[in-house]
């Protein structure tokens, strides 16, 4: 079984590339982020493309922002809007959807960003990963959490610590909560297979950052040990942010149990040029 997860940062800017994505790479399971599209808009572009492709889909979306989906082809049952008993910013966003997918509980999640430490939106971001925690913790034992977290879980995972200092998504109470989500029995796949690898996920679209590979990891795939044990690739597909109107966010790829493409490294293809020094200040900085 092959399972993605991807923020596409607007399904309809993204589908001409996205219905062929889905024909070269045949994912049984994606979880998709930042569809930007409310559940009748979601069906109207993609319901008759995804029947065709022999995909159900769950979306929970909002219009112009947010918004989350599944889409599976071995099965979608007991599906789930959003987190029970979740905090909102004022109202519940739609941030979350589960299903279960081929046997597995399957969560494709948006974490809030955060904006400004110490903010109103960080410390809602901090509860949202709480009330995430309790879903997990509450069960069933095959589990995966996939999506854009919003946080890099280490230093390891941004290309020049230093650059983000001041900044969210680094901070230690956001690493924490990580920490306590994954405490609930998860796995960092990608991270477990590729220890000392340079993987990113996320990259700017301002100042070069992709071309000189100054990006991310938030984008994060997190199993439970009986997932876990299935695993026999993970690798981020950096072909889908090349080229002309990608997404911000690659496509993380785990594959369970056979790895059609072979274990063929963390970063599919890896960067030509990357960008070693980092003397490099964040765009929005």
């Amino acid at each position: 079984m092959r399972v993605v997860t991807w923020n596409v940062n607007s399904v309809k800017q993204r589908l001409p590339r996205f219905l062929p994505w889905l024909d070269q790479r045949q994912p049984d399971v994606v979880c998709l982020q930042e569809t930007k599209l409310a559940d009748d808009a979601f069906t109207a572009l993609l319901g008759d493309e995804l029947a065709s492709r022999g995909y159900q889909a769950a979306a929970h979306g909002e219009g112009r922002w947010n918004g989350v989906a599944i889409l599976s082809r071995v099965g979608l049952d007991d599906v789930v809007n959003g987190l029970p008993n979740g905090p909102g910013f004022p109202h519940p966003e739609a941030r979350a959807v589960a299903a279960t997918c081929g046997g597995v509980r399957v969560h494709s999640v948006y974490v809030p960003n955060g904006r400004v430490p110490d903010s109103d939106h960080y410390h809602y971001k901090l509860a949202w990963l709480s009330a995430l925690r309790d879903v997990v913790a509450a069960g069933p034992e095959a589990v995966v959490v996939c999506g854009d977290v919003n946080i890099a879980p280490a230093d390891a995972d941004v290309f020049d610590p230093a650059a983000y200092v001041g900044h969210t998504h680094v901070t230690a109470p956001e690493r924490e909560a990580l920490a306590a989500l994954q405490a609930a029995g998860l796995h960092d796949v990608v991270r477990d297979r590729w220890p000392t690898e340079r993987v990113f996920t996320y990259w700017d679209y301002r100042a070069g950052m992709f071309h000189q590979d100054l990006g991310m990891r938030i984008d994060l795939v997190l199993a439970s040990d009986p997932v876990a044990a299935r695993v026999k690739a993970a690798w981020v597909d950096r072909h889908a942010r090349k080229g002309t109107g990608p997404s911000d966010h690659a496509p993380v790829v785990v594959d369970l149990d056979e790895a059609p493409d072979g274990d063929i490294g963390p970063v599919v293809p890896p960067p030509s040029a990357p960008r070693t020094r980092k003397s490099v200040k964040l765009p929005q900085s």
